[in-house]
């Protein structure tokens, strides 16, 4: 394959170059694009050095079989025809094309099919708490019908890009030595705090972000679920956390739902609180599952269970999942058909 890169400097594109090198993914030739300000920069990709080029309007796709765009709605926006008048697979990171009608939006654990049907062109990344939260859904799904879902995230400073981890480790150190404390990304220091915001209100009280997940759940599992979502920053670096309630139309026991995660694909169950075992973002950061402890009957809701659930926000929020859907289609033969 002819790859490229999109935003290759930042967190994401970043992390693209990782997971492509540990997944071994067959590239022929790689390409890094960037904005004019990163243009010249150097990344070594096994063992070989690129320099990014400037991502500017013309014929620099001609010869790309798959892009992985990850430099913001606007550019995705943009762009779009560049990339894919000669034929790339557009796979991209952004909010851009996500509730977009001709545009699949895809995790391959839960829809992987549906990445064949791009009329665009273009692949849609959900939402890395979308993500998360679907790889586990699907689970039960398959054991009764989900009617609705509760949800709560904790969000780690990855979500916000590279420049808000290196805040938050600065605001750390700044409020430790009494100083005063930078804050640039976030609303509010970050630091020794929670904040129950993440992107802009709408004007029903809820955030982009938590209509991103109430609308991407149902696109995503074809269904006529409801999720509900409050999303909150918190004060970790990385990897992203979750509590779930799901309504079922009927009861489910805990072990069936313990037994199928267990089995489930891109999930693994740490689910022994008497020994304290349950995931914990510290722990799972840089790994590519979704994990999953904490399983009990809702006590509120006889058909209800509620789970815990973390995922690292960079890789299978973000850059792994799309990794994925390239995989799968070389798999299918999917690719300049």
């Amino acid at each position: 394959m002819n790859v490229a890169i999109v935003g290759a400097s930042g967190a994401v594109g970043q992390e693209f170059l990782r997971v492509l090198a540990e997944r071994n993914f067959p590239i022929t030739n790689l390409t890094l694009f960037g904005s004019a300000r990163s243009a010249g920069t150097q990344y070594e990709f096994k063992g070989r050095k690129y320099t990014v080029k400037e991502l500017v309007h013309g014929d620099d796709f001609k010869d790309i079989d798959i892009a992985f765009t990850s430099a913001g709605a606007g550019i995705s926006k943009e762009f779009e025809k560049d990339i894919t008048k000669f034929g790339a697979v557009m796979i991209d990171n952004s909010s851009a094309f996500r509730m977009d009608a001709d545009v699949p939006l895809v995790v391959p654990e839960v829809n992987a099919p549906d990445a064949k049907v791009r009329p665009r062109g273009v692949i849609a990344n959900p939402n890395c708490t979308t993500i998360i939260m679907v790889v586990c859904l699907k689970a039960i799904e398959e054991l009764s019908h989900i009617k609705r879902v509760h949800v709560s995230t904790y969000q780690a400073a990855s979500g916000a890009g590279a420049a808000a981890m290196a805040e938050l480790e600065l605001q750390y150190r700044q409020v430790l030595n009494n100083e005063p404390v930078t804050v640039n990304k976030f609303a509010y220091q970050l630091a020794f705090n929670l904040i129950p915001q993440i992107d802009v209100f709408t004007d029903n009280g809820y955030t982009k972000e938590e209509m991103k997940m109430y609308n991407e759940t149902k696109k995503i599992m074809h269904t006529d679920i409801a999720t509900s979502a409050t999303c909150i920053r918190v004060p970790s670096l990385r990897a992203h956390s979750e509590a779930v309630w799901v309504e079922t139309e009927k009861p489910l026991t805990v072990e069936a739902v313990q037994a199928a995660f267990a089995k489930a694909d891109g999930v693994v169950l740490e689910d022994n609180p008497s020994e304290k075992i349950y995931p914990m973002p510290l722990f799972k950061s840089g790994l590519d599952p979704v994990y999953v402890g904490r399983v009990r009957k809702d006590l509120a809701n006889p058909n209800g269970i509620t789970f815990w659930c973390v995922g690292d926000q960079i890789k299978k929020g973000a850059a792994l999942n799309a990794v994925q859907i390239a995989e799968y289609l070389v798999k299918e033969g999917d690719i300049r058909k």
